[in-house]
């Protein structure tokens, strides 16, 4: 959603440069109201035509082991903070929307007051309300509020000037700008455009009265009062000092040439580019989504990699020297390359000369690299052997949790999951002297091809952890064994269980 947002502004703010660097001076009024409308929708459908356009198709990924299980000191399910569980970037946004919400719905109440509470005249096309003691003029949809201290001679040029905003549908124009101001309420594009739009309003309204009256008399009673302004932006003004000038060095300015309008031409290349710029972002946003795929063993980023027959999220790295690439943290890793990455480090665990290391690998995919380098004769080794254990992505049918329809792998993570908080007593923690902030238990353990649990070892951050979780880890029921190519396989797991010490 951010990237979205991002390419939204970007895209608004290059198609105001180019309006106010290639038509905002000429007198294509019309023109240049559609280009500010139209430019702004297309900033939003831009980034989405990538949806359709641009895709590539991959496999069907499996989960490979468990998620993580959260727990808390305090009870068996971790209730945490309520600010910890808080969005901050979320809790911004909706409260900046509903207090912009909030200040447009007041001004709307105040338009709806004008009407109710003064002097409200029908006429052909329009209602006129009167305003008593002010000179405020400006006009909503079809009403034209009018101050009853402006002069009939003015009132008749004003109410003529406020018609052709009500016939050209100005009121929509605004409208829509300031629904987006509300949306949108961090974004001040949307505010200049909203700005380019009334200017262009009033030209178009300027333009048309100007042609039925005398021009000189018209720009006259623009200068000769100074008008009470209604603070809305979403309401057709008459009279805006800022405007003033602009409205009638316009109108006096000579008719732009209409071979001009080629100008607007220069919208297709730039259009090209940014449907471009999206295709490329969308492409390489797919590439670098990890993708369930047989895992290669690389000596040498360079050269042909070993096949293997696993499934896996990473590559593995067993080169002379450790990659030259941008090396990754474990923070930074996805939740599924995450867990493959801590089921490698348990298998080297007992090997205290052996580190492993994450690198980019080859078309954004990661390798694990090992800081302690294996000879190449030593490869084949870490290809499965019968009897190794199967990952689930790799599995015909599933382990079977006790209750579960055979094969269900979402009621086997959620009995788990369940299992776990109901028997994981987490008021062990409270008296170990545990460094304080979150602390991880890693259980390792795999279902035979009897549905056993069998080889159970785990990493804890004490010893009594360490034996409550092993002594949880073999109370598990029997399982219904997991099957690859109708026969019976070991499936292996690795269980993180996460909480918090206060």
């Amino acid at each position: 959603m951010l990237t979205y947002i991002i390419q939204v502004v970007l895209f608004q703010a290059l198609f105001l440069v180019i309006y106010d660097f290639a038509f905002s001076k000429e007198t294509f009024f019309t023109k240049n109201r559609w280009y500010l409308i139209g430019t702004m929708i297309l900033s939003f459908l831009l980034p989405l035509i990538k949806i359709t356009t641009v895709k590539e198709t991959i496999t069907k990924e499996y989960l490979i082991l468990l998620p993580e299980i959260i727990l808390s000191p305090e009870s068996v399910i971790e209730k945490q903070e309520w600010y910890q569980s808080i969005d901050y970037l979320d809790f911004v946004f909706w409260g900046g929307l509903l207090l912009f919400l909030t200040i447009f719905l007041i001004k709307i109440v105040q338009l709806i007051n004008l009407v109710y509470k003064n002097n409200v005249i029908k006429k052909e096309g329009y209602s006129l309300v009167l305003i008593p003691k002010t000179t405020k003029a400006f006009s909503f949809f079809n009403f034209i509020f009018l101050g009853e201290k402006i002069s009939d001679e003015k009132r008749e040029k004003i109410i003529a000037h406020e018609l052709v905003h009500i016939n050209q549908k100005h009121s929509l124009d605004l409208l829509f700008f300031e629904i987006l101001k509300i949306v949108m309420w961090f974004n001040p594009i949307v505010r200049i455009y909203q700005k380019r739009i009334t200017l262009v309003h009033e030209f178009l309204s300027d333009e048309i009265v100007s042609k039925t009256a005398n021009q000189g008399n018209y720009i006259n009673n623009l200068l000769s009062e100074v008008f009470q302004v209604q603070e809305m932006s979403f309401v057709n003004q008459f009279y805006k000092n800022s405007l003033i000038k602009k409205r009638i060095v316009m109108m006096t300015k000579s008719r732009s040439k209409q071979s001009k309008q080629l100008k607007y031409l220069v919208l297709i290349p730039v259009l090209i580019s940014m449907l471009f710029y999206t295709a490329c972002s969308e492409k390489e946003s797919i590439s670098i989504t990890p993708v369930l795929e047989t895992q290669k063993i690389f000596t040498s980023l360079d050269k042909e990699p070993v096949e293997t027959d696993r499934l896996s999220y990473m590559d593995f790295y067993m080169g002379d020297k450790l990659p030259n690439t941008k090396e990754y943290s474990i923070e930074e890793l996805i939740e599924e390359e995450k867990e493959e990455f801590l089921a490698m480090t348990e298998k080297f665990k007992d090997n205290s000369t052996i580190k492993l290391k994450i690198f980019e690998g080859l078309n954004h995919r990661k390798v694990v690299a090992l800081s302690l380098f294996i000879k190449k004769s030593e490869l084949g080794k870490y290809e499965r052997k019968q009897g190794d254990l199967v990952p689930m992505a790799e599995l015909d049918v599933y382990p079977t949790f006790p209750g579960c329809s055979n094969g269900d792998k979402d009621c086997f993570t959620k009995s788990m999951i369940s299992y776990v908080k109901e028997n994981f007593d987490v008021s062990l923690a409270d008296n170990l002297n545990l460094k304080k902030g979150r602390q991880r238990i890693f259980v390792k353990f795999k279902i035979s091809k009897t549905g056993i649990i069998e080889d159970i070892k785990v990493r804890a951050p004490h010893p009594d952890l360490k034996s409550h979780a092993e002594q949880l880890a073999k109370n598990l029921p029997q399982m219904k064994p997991g099957m690859k190519d109708n026969e019976t396989v070991n499936v292996g797991y690795v269980l993180p269980i996460t909480f918090n010490i206060q």
